[in-house]
């Protein structure tokens, strides 16, 4: 097979992807769900739904993108193959662990995915792309190490209980004591702590900045925009187990990881010169926020899961704009760009929408999903954490304000003409910014009941 064939056969794998994920949204109505298959090792809810739909979106408009790459840039065209094997491989196991009815099954295929993304990161730029993705490796083991040893804790709890332990996500929480003990506390405390890792939270954010930048962008927007997700999911299905026990420990872990991790982002945001960077750092913001969501339950998890989606969709088109800027500039400095929006009007235009959307600016459904949470946060009479979240985003968005702005609007550096974008390379951003307007103006009844029995089932009103 061709170096062209392969990018156009990964164009066509996630055309499936949509099919196969419409398929199941059309064909299995909420009120049927739950269904199982595969011996009821997966299982088809709402959650799955939702982020099997969302992953197969974000992922056609990153291999559209991928395509245009490797027509636009034929001297990387040798790294097509890897690329698309290694990518069709990763959502392969992105759409089987989202719907896995198995906790260790799920860890397993978190796993996979950082296995067929290390490689991917290899490609990057920099000086030390392999040096990167060894440390990404090795955070993503930790991470998941924690979360492993958190499993044994819970083992441990249901063996002194007398209990037979059962990671079915359907009968977990039957096969564990009733009452809180402290195996069972430190054993989702190590969960929390490793899927947080995963997340970009605080303290073990460490790889996130460093690999994002380092990444090629179509591996960058892979790992903000769709491995993110099956994190969440993980988390998602942790709270959906433990639903009913006294979990008020973990609800002030997500609220410290979350605040720390508003802190961090703000102080780095502060200081970033690299616009790559600012961007992951600003994925740290986004899991500090939906941390703190999470934290405080009921109240706030309509505005967590919304903002979840939303988000996949602002760090896909973000990155895939910033692509299109290190192609033409061939640097991610930020001090070395000026009249981005003249020069490449389109992309430009892009990465600043999703810099307003990144930021929790109207009309986009980030926006919606923030003020959701901050009302949340109200609501369960938190004001040091709203106070924390409201001084930390202000801080954010000037910060990114003073860095950006200057960077797209300011004038040309030189006598240079606007580059002709394809518009292939076009598609996949307009569809995400035509999806976060919907997400932000108006939701379809059936997306709105999809999202609200998502927020339901970890525990929202």
């Amino acid at each position: 097979m061709s170096r062209a064939a392969w990018a156009l056969g990964l164009v066509l794998f996630a055309l499936c992807g949509v099919t196969a994920s419409m398929a199941l949204f059309v064909g299995f109505p909420l009120d049927d769900l739950p269904v199982y298959f595969g011996a009821r090792w997966f299982i088809l809810d709402a959650t799955s739904l939702l982020f099997v739909c969302v992953i197969n979106l974000v992922f056609l408009g990153i291999s559209v993108y991928l395509y245009a790459w490797a027509h636009d840039r034929e001297q990387h065209v040798h790294h097509v193959r890897r690329r698309a094997a290694l990518s069709m491989l990763f959502m392969l196991a992105m759409s089987l662990g989202v719907m896995s009815n198995h906790l260790l099954v799920l860890w397993a295929l978190i796993e996979i995915t950082t296995l067929c993304a290390t490689p991917l990161v290899t490609l990057g730029y920099g000086t030390a792309p392999h040096r990167v993705a060894w440390r990404y490796l090795l955070y993503s083991s930790m991470s998941l190490g924690l979360t492993f040893l958190g499993f044994m804790c819970l083992t441990r709890s249901a063996h002194l209980a007398g209990l037979p332990i059962d990671f079915a996500l359907d009968k977990l929480s039957g096969s564990l004591p009733a009452e809180m003990d402290l195996w069972l506390r430190l054993g989702l405390s190590f969960i929390m702590l490793g899927l947080g890792s995963k997340l970009g939270l605080a303290p073990l954010y460490g790889w996130l900045p460093e690999t994002y930048e380092t990444a090629p962008t179509s591996t960058s927007a892979l790992l903000a925009a769709v491995q993110f997700n099956i994190s969440v999911v993980a988390v998602f299905r942790i709270l959906q187990a433990f639903q009913g026990h006294d979990t008020g420990f973990m609800s002030q872990q997500l609220l410290i990881m979350g605040g720390l991790s508003l802190i961090v982002a703000a102080i780095q945001v502060m200081a970033a010169r690299n616009y790559k960077r600012l961007i992951a750092y600003a994925c740290v913001s986004s899991s500090g926020v939906i941390a703190m969501g999470l934290s405080v339950g009921k109240a706030a998890a309509y505005g967590v899961v919304l903002y979840v989606v939303s988000n996949a969709f602002v760090k896909a088109m973000l990155f895939l704009a910033a692509g299109r800027m290190r192609a033409v500039y061939g640097t991610n400095d930020i001090a070395a760009l000026s009249g981005v929006i003249k020069r490449l009007p389109f992309a430009g235009s892009i990465f600043a929408l999703g810099v307003f959307a990144l930021l929790g600016l109207p009309p986009f459904g980030s926006f919606m999903a923030e003020m959701l949470i901050l009302s949340g946060i109200v609501q369960h009479d938190n004001m040091m954490a709203f106070s924390l979240m409201c001084a930390m985003l202000t801080i954010i968005f000037v910060a990114t304000g003073r860095a950006v702005f200057p960077m797209l609007w300011g004038p040309l550096k030189s006598d240079l003409q606007a580059v002709n974008e394809p518009v292939v390379t076009m598609l996949p951003m307009m569809a995400f910014v035509a999806m976060l307007v919907l997400l932000g103006i108006y939701t379809p009844d059936v997306i709105s009941r999809l999202l609200l029995v998502v927020a339901q089932s970890i525990g929202g009103s």
